[in-house]
């Protein structure tokens, strides 16, 4: 049950990260496109695409962590024997947790920092932008914990296919 839930919050991360990847997108090209052709940039356009970017890497990451896309160099990893590859991968796993916890920590005290500063063209505040910034670390700790305590390898850490 808590596994089936964890993938659809993943996929919809996934979703909701490639949404903003899109957007983005869209919204440069009509930037450029308003200044070169009709000679008027929208103000709003550059705030809200860093906004997208922001959401976009931030989700992407967690999802990252759930589907076992993120980054990570396996060549030392392989070359273990077999019980200290286990050990490497559940020290991986373990760091993952602790990195997330500590952006959810930190990123919850730069949303606190931030939370009444205006973003110049769009009514929002700053902290209402890095919100994502503690959630993606505490679902990027839950994620990876749930590795850590089914001793799951995350996908692709011990070599890939």
């Amino acid at each position: 049950m808590l596994d089936r839930l964890g993938r659809i919050v993943s996929r919809g991360l996934l979703w909701a990260s490639a949404l903003s990847l899109a957007l983005m997108v869209t919204i440069l090209t009509w930037q450029v496109f308003s200044r070169y052709v009709l000679g008027n940039s929208p103000a709003w356009a550059e705030q809200t695409a860093l906004l997208l970017m922001i959401w976009m890497t931030f989700l992407g990451t967690a999802s990252g962590i759930a589907e076992g896309f993120h980054i990570r160099i396996v060549e030392g990893v392989v070359s273990l024997p077999l019980p200290w590859r286990q050990r490497a991968i559940q020290a991986a796993n373990l760091l993952i947790v602790v990195a997330g916890l500590l952006i959810l920590m930190l990123g919850g005290q730069l949303v606190a920092a931030t939370w009444d500063n205006a973003v110049p063209t769009l009514p929002l505040t700053r902290g209402m932008v890095y919100l994502v910034i503690p959630m993606s670390g505490a679902l990027m700790a839950v994620f990876a914990a749930a590795k850590l305590i089914h001793g799951e390898e995350i996908a692709g850490s011990a070599g890939s296919a």
